[in-house]
């Protein structure tokens, strides 16, 4: 693979001495996604250009929101921000973000591995002369973020500000015949950055993790082929194609669809798997380092760090970097932390957690099942009540009662007195 040189723009100092701490927000990195995938999906030409907004207090710069931006073509074809729309649209931000105040604190575009380009330049210098001296940029990169596992978990971006450095050259000599002193030249120089998140961004990001977990997938190539045959197929097959159709979508919204439940889980399984890589490649690389650093350093500590130096640069491993040492030092003096010191009473304690929990679910499920009895005998009752009841009606009941009827007796005349007589129609005496 061939090597990256860095750009000439970018400083040869490897270390910012402007003590600058940088921010990010998860909400620019979405945006300027965003922005950058779907200039890539429309085929849009141009440059993508867009502002950051942000505070800057003292030594550290929070980017917390971005927008993109219009661009026209100046003098020499130089492409410079559009002054009014972009005047109009910084005060409709400004106006709606007053507490805390956000302003102007830097631009984004997208560069090289190398780092920014001669085409970058204008509208730097734009914005350091008419909106804020000391704008940050925000460099991101296609290349790096296509390579994909390549980049060891790194961001595939780099945050620059800018110095002004004078063109060395013949050696150390900054100063031309005449005792004067050479002409300042714009450079850029990497700042350190760190990713910070607030509450509301915590919850759009999680809302975007789990949006993907029910997405279905559906090719391109398939509809468009679909498409161009039925408008050639004769139209007996219409139907035919129309009924197979709705079956594949009726088949792939069946696949797609998924519960809440699920969806839940399908979110936090992809949380911890991502965090799990992640730690896998932040302890490789830790190992990588420590296992490039030259026996020497191991075996022969009374070495000074100039010889081991420049041992190292000889025999070409990794030159040693004690401040990187002594973090992973700090690193692993804080791994006995995470380990209980007495491990049959945390065991101990870890099992009548269990039991109390696995009481209370007994305890539960009891209650339920003397619920359920309850309402078993509350429902027998009533049916045996109903049976007796239908018994005891079925044996008065044999026809129907007197009076019940509006019909009379055909030939026949009933009396009621003190007894009953002999016969049929005939007065009892």
């Amino acid at each position: 693979m061939a090597q990256n040189h860095p750009s000439s723009l970018v400083s040869s100092h490897k270390a910012s001495d402007s003590g600058l701490q940088v921010h990010l927000h998860p909400l620019v990195l979405l945006t300027v996604s965003d922005f950058i995938t779907r200039h890539t999906l429309r085929r849009q030409q141009g440059p993508i250009v867009g502002a950051l907004l942000g505070q800057h207090n003292g030594r550290d710069i929070t980017l917390e929101h971005a927008f993109e931006c219009q661009v026209v073509s100046g003098d020499q074809g130089a492409v410079l921000l559009h002054q009014a729309w972009f005047q109009d649209r910084l005060q409709q931000y400004k106006d709606v973000h007053k507490e805390p105040a956000l302003d102007l604190v830097g631009w984004f575009t997208t560069t090289p591995p190398t780092g920014p380009e001669d085409q970058h330049v204008p509208i730097h210098q734009q914005i350091l002369h008419d909106y804020n001296e000391t704008a940050v940029l925000l460099a991101f990169h296609p290349a790096s973020a296509l390579a994909g596992r390549d980049n060891n978990g790194k961001l595939p971006l780099t945050i620059y500000e800018s110095v002004y450095e004078t063109q060395e050259a013949d050696g150390d000599r900054s100063m031309d015949v005449d005792g004067q002193q050479a002409p300042l030249n714009l450079k850029f120089q990497e700042l350190p950055c760190s990713v910070e998140t607030g509450q509301a961004e915590m919850i759009s990001v999680d809302f975007v993790a789990r949006g993907g977990g029910n997405a279905a997938n559906v090719d391109s190539s398939t509809k468009s082929k679909g498409k161009g045959q039925a408008s050639q197929a004769p139209v007996a097959d219409k139907a035919s194609k129309e009924a197979s159709s709705q079956q594949e979508a009726k088949a792939l919204n069946d696949s797609s669809l998924l519960s809440p439940e699920d969806e839940e889980l399908i979110s936090s399984l992809t949380a911890r798997a991502n965090a799990i890589k992640m730690l896998h490649t932040r302890i490789q690389l830790l190992r990588s380092y420590l296992t490039s650093l030259p026996p020497s350093y191991l075996t022969a500590p009374s070495e000074s760090n100039g010889t081991a130096i420049d041992k190292a640069a000889a025999t070409g491993e990794t030159e040693i970097n004690h401040p990187i040492l002594r973090s992973i030092q700090a690193l692993v003096n804080r791994l006995p932390l995470l380990i209980p010191s007495d491990g049959a009473s945390f065991e101990q304690e870890s099992l009548s957690e269990k039991s109390d929990v696995t009481l209370v679910g007994l305890l539960g499920d009891l209650t339920r099942g003397t619920k359920n009895l309850r309402e078993m005998g509350r429902k027998f009752g009533i049916v045996s009540d109903a049976k007796q009841h239908s018994r005891r009606g079925g044996i008065r009941n044999f026809g129907p009662v007197y009076g019940e009827t509006d019909e009379p007796f055909e030939g026949h005349s009933i009396h009621m007195g003190m007894g009953m007589g002999t016969g049929l129609g005939q007065p009892y005496d």
